[in-house]
């Protein structure tokens, strides 16, 4: 059992994402990948996967296996919405920490040659941890990313409305089958015994696509405090609509542009333009109108204009558009 031990002020600083984090979406899905016993929502999925994966998968998996102990710098906090940011993060990860987690790999099973450079902190090391992550997101997750959003949010929103109605205690008693609320212990079924105290850090909740089964949490205590709790799912999820609708509602460019910024979280305006090879100021034009449609929403880090699908953007692209299928739009 899992128990996370709450003071009065961690109960006013629980945090409830509304978007999936790419990185724990990344370790989870490598879970479901791995799995003998698999969920068979995923079952489609985990197929045409394995029909195209490459060494990003052999190489994670090494650090995320399907039983026992998953290296927590996999996933450094929760709430990256963008996927550089949260690579980005995980590349600086503290060389104390990687040599920690890996020696905790090590413990269990043999590790490969190359884990000794990881765990050193060395900088090609760290890239190629980098790499990677780009390589097996890009191949599993990218396609699909509109209809993981639209679940995770989906969830968000009626989760919000529960701390509403009934505050955050009664948010906590309902989150999952798995878990019990005897304040001021949050009890988690839990393949481990494991306590963990706030202290006045609080709780982030991070409600996950394909965690499965019961929530999950870090290992080292001293980590950024978080609960990653599955979502429901609906069957089919992961198979393309055939209409094209969306080329005839949104033009054929401006489609592919919000798909693109969709597969691609966080995407500046000039990778955009690169990535669909036209020019800047046409793909600054069409976020422009998405954004104006209430179907993509931006934000700048220093002079760079990001770009992320919204709910409602999300929603148009898992019922009309077939992102997998637009060549554009792989990453």
């Amino acid at each position: 059992m899992l128990k996370i031990h709450f003071s009065p002020d961690d109960l006013t600083r629980v945090k409830l994402l509304d978007r999936p984090d790419p990185l724990w979406e990344t370790v989870l899905s490598l879970h479901q990948l791995q799995d003998r016993n698999p969920d068979l929502l995923f079952s489609g999925w985990r197929r045409r996967t394995r029909e195209r994966i490459g060494r990003s998968h052999r190489y994670l998996a090494t650090l995320a296996p399907p039983v026992g102990y998953t290296a927590d710098f996999l996933t450094p906090g929760a709430g990256f919405g963008e996927l550089e940011a949260g690579i980005e993060e995980l590349e600086r990860t503290p060389k104390s920490l990687l040599a920690e987690d890996t020696g905790l790999l090590a413990a269990s099973r043999p590790m490969p040659s190359w884990s000794a450079d990881l765990a050193a902190g060395r900088s090609a090391a760290r890239r190629q941890l980098g790499d990677a992550v780009r390589e097996y997101f890009a191949e599993t997750l990218s396609p699909h990313w509109s209809a993981i959003t639209a679940s995770v949010r989906g969830d968000a929103a009626e989760r919000g409305r529960t701390l509403l109605r009934g505050g955050v205690e009664r948010l906590l008693a309902t989150l999952h089958p798995a878990t019990r609320w005897r304040a001021p212990v949050l009890e988690v079924d839990y393949p481990v015994d494991q306590e963990l105290h706030l202290d006045g850090r609080g709780l982030v909740l991070a409600p996950s696509f394909f965690c499965w089964r019961v929530p999950v949490t870090l290992r080292n205590p001293a980590l950024p405090p978080t609960l990653v709790y599955p979502v429901a799912r609906q069957l089919g999820w992961d198979s393309p609509p055939s209409s094209r609708s969306l080329d005839n509602l949104l033009g054929r460019t401006r489609a592919t542009v919000l798909a693109a910024i969709c597969t691609t979280p966080g995407v500046s305006t000039t990778e955009l333009a690169k990535k669909l090879a036209i020019s800047a100021a046409g793909a600054s034009q069409h976020a422009t109108v998405l954004r104006q449609a209430s179907l993509v929403e931006t934000h700048r880090e220093g002079g760079t204009a990001r770009h992320s699908v919204t709910a409602l953007g999300s929603a148009l692209l898992e019922s009309s558009l077939a992102v997998s299928d637009l060549a554009p739009c792989r990453v």
